[in-house]
């Protein structure tokens, strides 16, 4: 039986390719789209419509306000929520076939079909970016399919984990910091600018979490911060559950595709 977590593991990477592929980016620049994070905002929150920066704020949950503000909801004066969701899928698309060239057809209809009956079974209800994604028409090619199969378990489960930081009391910048103390290396220096926060206010989210017993006064997390992100997961697992069969069709596909993916990308996703 495949955990959900390890599931997360199979799926995760197929929907990043959207962020981190040359053809990701050559399908918006098609539609009249160009800079990263207009892509990235227009495109993740096109399947709520031409929403404004407040609702992708909270619902995003780690990016500063002010980050978000930059692209929205000046960037649907640059494109529709329509054209954003064809060139996303499209560019996602168009990376996944070039990745999976060589693998046999069935290898890829088989996890397409899995990937789809799995996105299909999972319970809505408090889920809103899961459920905007779940809206969207469904495509017929099996490896556009593939990755919107992927997408909305990816946004599914983050909505749970989201939902499981705010039951912790733990806010947007707080769960980045929090992260790097348990992870360390470069991820602070990646994530803080990607997520738009400023020094002052990482190292409020620091001490915040230091009065809590979570982190040290360096910013390294503790035994009991390391205790406290662990029952997060545990949550975040129990929130994602649902019934998966024959996850390891996926295992090719995303072997592949982690070989173009960035080691320190700002989602972050670590291997």
């Amino acid at each position: 039986m495949t955990s959900p977590r390890e599931f997360w593991s199979l799926f995760e990477p197929l929907h990043a390719v959207t962020y981190f592929t040359p053809q990701a980016g050559a399908a918006f620049e098609a539609a009249g789209l160009t800079g990263f994070w207009r892509r990235y905002f227009a495109g993740r929150a096109a399947a709520l419509g031409a929403v404004g920066a407040g609702p992708v704020t909270a619902a995003f949950f780690g990016f500063a306000p002010r980050m978000v503000a930059r692209a929205l909801p000046d960037v649907w004066t640059r494109i529709t929520p329509e054209a954003a969701v064809a060139a996303r899928t499209a560019g996602a698309a168009a990376a996944l076939t070039a990745l999976f060239e060589g693998l046999p057809e069935s290898t890829v209809v088989g996890a397409a079909d899995m990937l789809e009956e799995a996105a299909r079974a999972v319970a809505l209800p408090g889920r809103v970016l899961a459920a905007a994604h779940a809206d969207l028409p469904w495509p017929a090619e099996p490896v556009a399919r593939l990755w919107h199969a992927a997408t909305i378990l990816r946004e599914h489960r983050g909505d749970g984990h989201v939902a499981a930081l705010l039951t912790a009391g733990v806010d947007g910048c707080e769960s980045l910091v929090w992260r790097a103390g348990l992870d360390g290396g470069r991820l602070r220096e990646v994530t803080q600018p990607a997520r738009g926060w400023t020094d002052e206010e990482w190292q409020a989210a620091a001490e915040r979490l230091a009065g809590r017993g979570w982190l040290t006064a360096e910013g390294a997390a503790t035994a009991a911060g390391r205790d406290a992100y662990a029952e997060i997961e545990n949550l975040t697992d129990r929130l994602a559950a649902a019934p998966v069969r024959n996850a390891v069709l996926l295992a090719p596909l995303t072997e592949r595709v982690w070989t173009v993916l960035p080691d320190d990308n700002p989602i972050p996703l670590r291997r």
